[in-house]
């Protein structure tokens, strides 16, 4: 088994895709647990957000995707034209550049380093990583610190809470004449409330699966926010101009028939309606609906790349940061491959040492003069540490360049002498 990582985003698979690979967040110690339990990884950890779905494994690529395909229900042939897969030396550059922000949709963005952080804690707690993932882990989270504090990378990124103000200010001329509902508490949720209570707007409420989780939401905005259930929506949502959802949801929780009454009561006034979940918390039907403007993350990128051209000259000196930790991480894993030999070498050197040095005290509980004990001592313990190399020469012969050059490399030697 390998390290490797398996994966789909925003720029290999539409949503409908990615929303039916999707791991949601209560599910995911399970996925784990599934996973490492399987023959397919005996490390792994499992990334899931709204752009992208991928699995870092030490296991084998192959099985990693029939398990992939097997636990959401799909066919491998029907998921494999969406998928990337990565070597060890991929996978270790890929890690260190999704952590960097440098494969996101908006460069630089912050928020993914802390998902891939958690994906690594459920991971630890369901004892899904060893060595090796632990390695790479501890090493991408130094690079991206270093490189986020050394480059300009994120800096002047618009993010996607910052482009949800952006969009509604398109249909509407000031959010501060409008209500806003937010469906569900979360750390997108609460990301993008906070950039909508900046403006003001006239009221906002929370909407969510626990009335605690909304009030304490509503506490950290700041201004008079209002929290509310799920169960609410269907009587309030009329009420509201811009609706932003984002849970964990498995199925939708706004459908067409619920936005065709809501739009009835407002007498057709436009409602602006932003889906971030994966999978969907609002039908895509609802698009469809004459005065409902929908939008979701794949609608999004034309906004969030303004201000791309000016950050292309730190994202060129992030990837060769990125580039030279690479060649570092690869270089101390070849080291690491050696301290099994390099322990081994130094078990058989110690087994000589004690034989020898038992043999010389018997020598000398018997009487031996000192000087001939040492001297035998000496002859012995060189004899035994030289047999195995000069015997393994003796065989080979000079047509064995390698293996020659390998010698005289390790004692130093010079063969003409």
């Amino acid at each position: 088994m390998q390290l490797t990582a398996v994966g789909l985003n925003h720029q290999t698979a539409p949503l409908s895709i990615r929303e039916k690979l999707a791991f949601a967040a209560a599910g995911l110690p399970d996925a784990v647990r599934a996973l490492t339990g399987s023959r397919a990884a005996k490390e792994a950890v499992i990334l899931s957000t709204c752009n992208r779905t991928e699995l870092y494994c030490v296991g084998d690529t192959e099985a990693v995707i029939a398990w992939l395909a097997q636990y959401h229900n799909m066919p491998s042939e029907e998921i494999r034209p969406y998928l990337y897969t990565l070597d060890s030396r991929e996978t270790v550059r890929h890690a260190f550049r999704v952590a960097c922000g440098l494969d996101s949709m908006v460069l630089g963005e912050p928020q993914i380093l802390g998902q891939i952080k958690d994906a690594v804690r459920v991971s630890q707690e369901q004892h899904g990583t060893g060595s090796e993932l632990n390695a790479l882990f501890q090493k991408t989270f130094a690079v991206a610190k270093e490189v986020r504090t050394d480059t300009a990378v994120g800096e002047n990124s618009v993010s996607m809470a910052a482009a949800s103000v952006k969009m509604a200010e398109q249909i509407f001329p000031s959010v501060a004449d409008l209500n806003v509902l937010f469906i569900g508490a979360g750390e997108m949720i609460e990301l993008v409330a906070t950039y909508f209570a900046a403006k003001n707007p006239k009221l906002i409420t929370v909407a969510n699966r626990t009335l605690p989780r909304a009030q304490e939401l509503c506490d950290k905005l700041g201004i008079q926010a209002e929290p509310c259930l799920l169960g609410d929506l269907p009587d309030i949502l009329h009420e509201y101009d811009v609706v932003v959802s984002s849970t964990a949801s498995q199925l939708p929780l706004v459908g067409k028939g619920m936005v065709e009454r809501a739009l009835k009561r407002r007498h057709n006034m436009p409602v602006f309606m932003l889906d971030l979940a994966v999978p969907r918390d609002i039908e895509a039907e609802v698009g469809g609906l004459e005065d409902a403007y929908l939008y979701t993350v794949d609608d999004m990128m034309d906004i969030v790349q303004s201000g791309q051209e000016a950050r292309k000259k730190a994202a060129a000196e992030a990837e060769a940061m990125v580039e030279q930790k690479v060649a570092e991480f690869a270089e101390w894993q070849k080291s690491r491959q050696s301290v099994p030999l390099i322990r081994a070498l130094r078990d058989e050197g110690e087994r000589a040492r004690r034989q020898v040095l038992e043999n010389a005290m018997k020598q000398l509980a018997k009487g031996a003069p000192a000087e001939e004990v040492l001297e035998r001592l000496s002859v012995q313990l060189t004899n035994k540490l030289l047999h195995s190399p000069t015997q393994t020469l003796n065989k080979a012969g000079v047509q064995d360049e390698h293996l020659v050059d390998a010698v005289a490399q390790i004692y130093k030697l010079d063969g003409n002498g």
